[in-house]
């Protein structure tokens, strides 16, 4: 018997935010007196059917071990890579004693602070059960126009069946650490995990989440978050 699948978490933040243009990585930044990513670890945190968060920080990061999250006992890091993927792998790797082929793992953008309990909830409820597993995207209701040469319109994409990528993204652990190992193996971009499932053959399953869980990537997007939370206190 191995029992039922245990959940574990894995957080992403050893990136340097070179795009945000802040001394400080973003995922450092303050929102309401709080860190970004103590935002996005309190609301997986929040999920006590959540066994461990792994959190895979930069060499030297000297701020992950002074935020509150960081010192509640399911909470550990590791050493992060310089891609997203290297750093999902590196904290796969430190589940690797705890973690089984059949769990379930979600990973989680380190800045993306305004994930909801309920669409968490919803996602371990259809993806859990998946075998491919799947995301929280949100449906692309914009116009989409694809650039060419000097900004001009090339022409118009449709938007039918078009999703917009979000986090949480849940898999089997064995299944994802699988899909890395092959993309990591073969030089294949990883863009997000489900990409590296897509990679062996599979498709995720699309779990409708919603419009407010934002990542934090323009400044503008601070002050998104900022209005997002300060509307749920």
């Amino acid at each position: 018997m191995t029992g039922p699948a245990r959940r574990w978490a894995v957080l992403p933040a050893a990136g340097r935010g070179e795009r945000f243009g802040a001394a400080t990585p973003k995922q450092y930044l303050k929102v309401h007196g709080r860190a970004v990513l103590s935002w996005s670890m309190g609301a997986l945190l929040a999920e006590r059917s959540i066994c461990g968060i792994v959190v895979a920080v930069a060499a030297g990061d000297r701020r992950f071990a002074r935020l509150p999250e960081a010192r509640d006992a399911r909470v550990v890091s590791c050493i992060g890579g310089a891609r997203r993927e290297l750093s999902v792998a590196h904290a796969l790797e430190r589940l690797a004693c705890a973690a089984r082929d059949s769990d379930l793992v979600l990973v989680h953008d380190a800045a993306r602070p305004c994930l909801h309990r309920d669409d968490l909830r919803r996602l371990f409820e259809r993806a859990g059960r998946d075998p491919a597993g799947g995301l929280l995207a949100v449906p692309v209701g914009d116009t989409l126009k694809r650039g060419v040469q000097g900004n001009r319109v090339g022409d118009t994409v449709p938007r039918e069946d078009l999703w917009r990528a979000l986090t949480p993204q849940l898999f089997r652990y064995g299944l994802l650490r699988r899909a890395l190992m092959l993309c990591l193996t073969h030089g294949r971009a990883v863009t997000d995990e489900a990409s590296a499932v897509e990679a062996l053959g599979l498709r995720p399953l699309l779990v409708a989440g919603r419009t407010d869980n934002i990542k934090v990537t323009e400044p503008q997007d601070l002050r998104l978050a900022a209005a997002v939370l300060g509307g749920r206190r």
